[in-house]
């Protein structure tokens, strides 16, 4: 009896093709009688490489090819990194499994400076992140954020041509492609708070559906699930999935689920920082929750003024 082959869309980057690897890796070593093949699949974001993300659709922009390959049936499930993922997944389809996080921080990578505080005043940082870029002035107003887009590879050797003075960039992906030998800094997550859903990887399926479902479900880490679903309510209640200054990082400490919120002014001047914790039944509930708490305090007139909210 054969099974046809199960089918895994991807991204072509090196960190999207291991990502998806891994995902393969792990389904074999559980149904080793299981063919699984990659489908790679280019999307808009990685088209467009010379405008930053927010005026050209967002972080979507990552993903929305993926999903109508999913819906045409030519592949059984997408791989993400959870931070590309918009706030509220189409209709017909789910999010079926969050695999274990990795670091969930920001790194900085510098080929001359030993860290953030021995960058000279006026120091070039590159980042495509308009989060990054928000605290990272809050934290350093004299420095130069510039736009830097590309895969990790791309990026680390713009810093290596000397066209930047750092780059800032997630640890997940730099430690999985064994690209730390410029990283300088490991950023605090309470002074640089992440991505939503930043260091996990998602794996997307049609809904129910009764084939590949039952074959994920063991893949699932429910810690890291249950502190995704905690900051992905947050952002959905936020705004919609565009990219904004908008940060969100859960832990589980000594069984609560812990949930720190921001939300920034393009230049940092301006910055609206809580905390909340609960049960983690209660995440979705938790990152609604703190979401308005800081649309009370003041981050609605932020996201209206960025042209967000």
């Amino acid at each position: 009896m054969t099974t046809d082959p199960i089918k895994i869309g991807t991204r072509g980057s090196a960190l999207a093709l291991w990502q998806a690897e891994w995902v393969r890796s792990l389904l074999q070593t559980r149904h080793p009688e299981q063919e699984v093949a990659l489908v790679i699949i280019k999307t808009q974001g990685d088209k467009i490489l010379d405008v930053p993300l927010a005026k050209v659709g967002g972080k979507g922009l990552f993903v929305k090819e993926l999903e109508e390959a999913l819906w045409a049936g030519e592949i059984d499930l997408a791989v993400h990194s959870m931070k590309d993922v918009p706030a509220v997944i189409p209709d017909g389809l789910e999010l079926a499994v969050i695999l274990e996080r990795e670091d969930p921080r920001d790194v900085l990578l510098s080929t001359r400076f030993t860290g953030l505080a021995d960058l000279p005043q006026g120091a070039v940082i590159g980042s495509s992140s308009l989060r990054r870029q928000s605290q990272l002035l809050h934290l350093r107003p004299d420095l130069q954020v510039m736009s830097l887009r590309g895969n990790v590879n791309t990026r680390i050797g713009k810093l290596e041509a000397g066209l930047f003075d750092a780059i800032l960039l997630a640890a997940a992906g730099v430690k999985r492609l064994n690209l730390t030998r410029h990283v300088v800094e490991y950023l605090d997550p309470q002074q640089m708070i992440p991505a939503n859903g930043q260091g996990a990887i998602g794996i997307e399926i049609r809904q129910r559906d009764p084939r590949i479902a039952p074959l994920l479900a063991p893949l699932n880490h429910l810690p890291t699930w249950q502190c995704v679903r905690a900051e992905r309510a947050f952002l959905a209640t936020l705004e919609g999935g565009c990219q904004v200054p908008i940060a969100g990082h859960a832990q589980l400490q000594n069984g609560a689920l812990h949930l720190l919120g921001r939300v920034s002014s393009l230049d940092g001047t301006e910055m609206i920082t809580q905390a909340m914790a609960d049960t983690p039944d209660q995440a979705v509930a938790l990152g609604q929750r703190l979401a308005q708490a800081l649309l009370e305090r003041g981050a609605r007139r932020i996201l209206q003024e960025i042209g967000i909210s």
